[in-house]
């Protein structure tokens, strides 16, 4: 597993501020033909994953989401207020990528858990990426 975070027109280049949107790139590398696995990505406190196409969601901030399936599609995504989970029926042998938008609306730092791909009916096979803490800063008062 690796993880990309990437900025989506940032307040202020180079950190992370409150109010900034972030595109989050998983790339998953499956070794064996997979059924029933959850992709499992944590979000820092108070972040909204977008997407969900509930009101103050902007599509625009999320039209650039790009994912690379190679036959496998998501059965069913959850886009909870800790993390973003995508369950999948079935996951070939091979490389998947899968992409979500995030906003920060909570300042401060974060320690989140690990992302985590799972067999549901195997627990044995799974892969884990730490997560490094987020520091996400409270944006500069407009003068």
């Amino acid at each position: 597993i690796t993880k990309t975070l990437t900025p989506v027109d940032p307040a202020v280049k180079g950190i992370y501020t409150r109010g900034d949107i972030v595109r989050v790139h998983l790339d998953i590398d499956a070794q064996s033909d997979m059924t029933w696995v959850v992709v499992a990505d944590p979000v820092p406190a108070g972040a909204t994953i977008l997407g969900s196409g509930l009101g103050r969601n902007s599509q625009a901030a999320t039209a650039g989401e790009k994912s690379q399936n190679d036959g496998a599609w998501p059965a069913f995504v959850e886009r909870g207020f800790d993390g973003y989970r995508a369950y999948y029926a079935f996951l070939p042998k091979g490389k998947l990528s899968i992409e979500y938008t995030i906003r920060l609306n909570n300042a401060g730092t974060f320690g989140l858990p690990p992302t985590r791909v799972e067999a549901l009916y195997a627990p044995s096979t799974f892969g884990v990426l730490p997560n490094a803490s987020m520091t996400v800063q409270m944006p500069a008062a407009k003068q």
